[in-house]
């Protein structure tokens, strides 16, 4: 029989010589595929993972504000470690549908584009380009290095080392960063302050958020009365130590300073597991502690009567950091700051009934403006009762600290979210709202003190008001960065500090030079409690220290000094002599767009919300400085700037504090336009 087998002719290789056999070709393609993937892996890890886990490595205040559990905590690690390469991979690999050359591209063009991120985030840090020039030189830097891996085998080769990346960051946030305590909190036992002869009153301590002294000052270096009459009536009944500071702007260094007597030293997480020995502990033995904490937690569960606050979820976790990534990612300036997204949530919102009956202040003109009273703030209310033990009741509020969205009666108005805080105009709408939201901080102050007297407890306690931090708003350094301290520290350093003693009626000054690591050698003095480690702080009822400047960090262990002394009140503008004043039909000329024109058509002031923020755009001819009045109802309520072009257009934005303008149902808004000696011109809206 002949053999079936084909034979070349002579001089001709068979058709598949020098072709690998399928079962070698299909481990080639897998392999090629591997490199591909751990390529992708590197990459992501360097321009999503690491940056993430860096900021929130730092940022144990993220978690603690959030309520996050060490599940919830781990999920959102695992999500920020695993998610995002499988998402790019999956992109390549459907290229595959096209052939080999389409794969081949789209891998290549995935290194570019990654590449091209990472050079944003490494340009924003390493040069002066910013924006526009930023991505552009971004972008030749993405190419360059895709051209590069497709010429030179050895940057895949670095590459696939670089996978390595993504699990020793993870292993870095779990095991070394800061928020690790809380993530993997240790139990530590905080020592007990013993009993000292004396009496040991009741205690209510309140550490406000965001609070420069000089917001609460006059013209004459006094409390304005006529603005915060709360806080004035405070300073009536109390000494006010004038010259009192923070240690540091930021409060997962600031409030443990207060709360153990000593300057930060280290990075810690702001958690019982890495202060043990703090204002609760020591307390703890000898007093009920009643604790409303915020971004903290360093009341260990031990010793507080902590209310069960509700988690806020996964899903919020998730959400703020794709904020954050946002922030890390973009092509300009911004500090990335978690706290950015903290805010107290409201009675309403966490579905808590009502407390306390609504206050009989005139000023609170609608009864449903009390279900915007802070849930954690009605808590501590409830909580201000007499007791047969002495008891501390401790609340950190976060106000008057951003987001601004209260009026001085409590209305709720809503913002954009991307209005600058800083810059020609902008900085003057920061304060205008950091104001308002003072002076509803003044009315909770008030509620507290009508509470303590309704309760029989004012002249029996010890009652500390005070704030962590202030807050720069001088332009061109706002914010509480070390440029704002070097700049502006009578902003950012100056809080006030009320310290009213049991029995005490007539109010004082002591201009001494407080630091608030005097704090808690104050409170254990009044209080009767020996604490049994060494402090650096001096209590108020010692001699003053010698030294009159004052001791400030930016970071823990890094000390910054300047002159102490009473902060003088910044120059701040008079309103302009329109606000308030009734404007009849005026000529038209020239438009505007109005973004929240709608919210006039029906405006309910019953449940507890206003549109007293306005903000839009007008023509580009229109120059930078133009004033414009905003009218509701016929009545000025606010003359602001048409500032700076910028990425939202020509823009302007008025706060309309007063909600006397508005009335339910519709309501008119107006704009007009200053010109030569007052006149105005009606804008046509849209």
């Amino acid at each position: 029989m002949a053999d079936s087998t084909l034979t070349a002719p002579p001089g001709r290789r068979p058709p598949d010589a020098g072709r690998p056999a399928p079962s070698a070709a299909v481990p080639s393609a897998r392999r090629l595929e591997l490199c591909r993937l751990l390529e992708v892996t590197a990459l992501v890890g360097l321009v999503v993972t690491q940056p993430l886990l860096d900021v929130l490595g730092r940022s144990p205040d993220f978690f603690l504000f959030h309520r996050a559990t060490t599940a919830d905590i781990l999920i959102l690690v695992a999500m920020i470690a695993l998610l995002p390469t499988p998402a790019v991979a999956l992109l390549g690999w459907a290229s595959r549908l096209a052939g080999p050359r389409a794969r081949s591209a789209t891998h290549r063009l995935l290194v570019g584009l990654l590449l091209a991120a990472l050079a944003v985030q490494v340009g924003r840090h390493a040069t002066g380009l910013r924006g526009v020039p930023l991505v552009l030189a971004a972008a030749v830097a993405g190419a360059a290095g895709a051209a590069a891996h497709r010429r030179w085998s050895a940057i895949g080769r670095v590459l696939r080392v670089a996978a390595l990346g993504p699990p020793v960051f993870v292993a870095l946030f779990l095991f070394a960063s800061p928020a690790s305590a809380v993530v993997l909190p240790r139990a530590h036992g905080g020592a007990a302050g013993t009993a000292g002869s004396g009496e040991h009153p009741p205690v209510v301590m309140i550490v406000l958020d965001e609070l420069p002294l000089v917001s609460l000052l006059g013209p004459d270096g006094r409390i304005d009365a006529t603005r915060y009459p709360h806080f004035a009536e405070l300073a009536a009944g109390s000494t006010w130590y004038r010259n009192a500071t923070g240690v540091s702007g930021w409060t997962p260094y600031a409030l443990p300073a207060m709360l153990t007597g000593r300057y930060p030293a280290k990075p810690y997480a702001p958690h019982y597991s890495q202060y043990p020995d703090n204002l609760f502990t020591a307390l703890g033995g000898l007093y009920d502690v009643r604790a409303e904490e915020s971004i903290t937690r360093l009341c260990p569960p031990s010793r507080c009567e902590q209310r069960a606050a509700p988690r806020q979820g996964l899903g919020v976790l998730v959400r703020e950091t794709g904020r954050l990534l946002g922030q890390v990612a973009a092509p300009v300036d911004g500090r990335v700051d978690p706290e950015e997204s903290y805010r107290e949530r409201t009675r309403t919102e966490v579905g808590l009934d009502a407390a306390e009956p609504v206050p009989a202040d005139p000023k609170f003109r609608f009864d449903s403006l009390d279900d915007n009273q802070p849930a954690r703030f009605t808590s501590f209310l409830a909580a201000l009762r007499p007791s047969g033990r002495p008891t501390l009741h401790f609340l950190h509020l976060l106000m008057p600290h951003p987001p601004w969205a209260y009026l001085p009666s409590g209305a709720r108005y809503d913002a954009p979210e991307d209005l600058p805080n800083d810059g020609a105009g902008w900085v003057d709408l920061a304060r205008a709202r950091h104001l308002a939201q003072l002076e509803y901080t003044d009315r909770l102050i008030g509620e507290t003190l009508r509470t303590l007297r309704a309760g029989g407890l004012y002249d029996k306690a010890m009652v500390l008001v005070t704030a962590d931090h202030g807050v720069s708003f001088t332009r061109a350094w706002q914010g509480r960065g070390m440029d704002a301290i070097v700049h502006a520290a009578g902003e950012v350093a100056w809080v006030p500090m009320f310290i009213k003693e049991p029995g005490q009626r007539a109010g004082r000054v002591d201009d001494r030079n407080w630091e608030h690591v005097d704090l808690l050698p104050t409170i254990a003095d009044v209080a009767h409690v020996k604490i049994p480690w060494r402090m650096d702080g001096r209590s108020a009822r010692q001699a003053p220290r010698d030294r009159t400047e004052k001791w400030f960090y930016d970071r823990p262990g890094e000390r910054v000094a300047f002159p102490g002394g009473v902060p003088a009140r910044p120059a701040v503008a008079a309103a302009h002599p329109l606000v308030g004043s009734a404007v009849g039909e005026k000529p038209t000329g020239g438009t505007a767009t109005v973004a929240n024109l709608a919210a006039f058509r029906d405006v309910d002031p019953a449940a507890g919300a206003l549109p007293a923020l306005v903000w839009g755009t007008v023509p580009r001819d229109v120059p930078d400085g133009t004033l414009l009045a905003v009218a509701v109802n016929g009545r000025v309520g606010a003359v602001v700037p048409v500032v700076p072009r910028d990425k939202g257009g020509r823009r302007f934005a008025a706060l309309l504090p007063d909600d006397h303008l508005f009335t339910a149902g519709a309501n008119r808004l107006d704009v007009y336009r200053l010109g030569p000696g007052g006149a105005l011109r009606r804008l046509e809206l849209s």
